[in-house]
């Protein structure tokens, strides 16, 4: 398998809808499939799919294409869900609940195993089995229950001073759903989420699809 610190951040994002898409065919009963008929149903290339899984080995024959359940188990594997990640929600407003509650999760292997929240109305509240911890218990909690991944659901004000936290207790990445951009260190894994950007190109592309006069 080729070292994943040279593949580029495009090839890694585009790793979560080939598992999703043979997840799907898989399910569907599809034994292979070619390049082609995996990038037609992506909108992607047959070339630029080669490409990508080339990025870590050759998992295809030539004439045969892919077989689908070994493409989705290795890439399963590149993307590290044959192991179990648990993870701490931090704000227990809509979004931290919705999270908190998604099955999902949990089937691919990320398990939410707290919630905390500084507003004394949220504290011991549950979302389904997840009890709503003080914050004042996150960097202790986190440390004594090995958490790996930290999702932040706070205001933006707040949202640094609880990501360094989430570092200190010892996580191995932040998943941020405030409305600010975060600074970790050096090998912590980051990912900002603004959802209000996604609406905006929504807007864009409303705009510039509009008939003209």
């Amino acid at each position: 398998m080729a070292n994943s610190g040279k593949v580029s951040g495009a090839v890694v994002r585009r790793l979560p809808g080939y598992y999703r898409y043979l997840c799907d065919l898989e399910r569907d009963g599809l034994v292979r499939i070619s390049s082609q008929e995996l990038g037609s149903r992506m909108g992607l290339t047959a070339s630029q799919i080669r490409q990508d899984i080339n990025c870590f080995g050759g998992f295809g024959q030539q004439g045969y294409g892919y077989n689908v359940s070994e493409l989705r188990k290795r890439i399963g594997e590149i993307l590290g869900l044959d192991e179990q990640y648990s993870m701490v929600v931090v704000g227990a407003g809509n979004i931290g609940q919705g999270l908190a509650k998604y099955s999902g999760f949990r089937r691919q292997g990320f398990v939410v195993k707290a919630m905390f929240d500084r507003h004394p109305e949220h504290i011991g509240a549950q979302a389904d089995d997840v009890a709503v911890l003080p914050v004042e218990e996150l960097e202790e909690y986190v440390r004594e229950n090995q958490i790996a991944i930290g999702v932040i659901t706070t205001p933006a004000a707040s949202a640094q001073q609880i990501c360094d936290v989430l570092v200190k207790g010892g996580v191995r990445a932040i998943w941020n759903f405030a409305s600010v951009d975060l600074n970790v260190p050096e090998g912590i894994a980051l990912q900002n989420v603004h959802l209000s950007d996604t609406l905006m190109v929504l807007s864009y592309h409303m705009r510039n699809q509009r008939p003209k006069d």
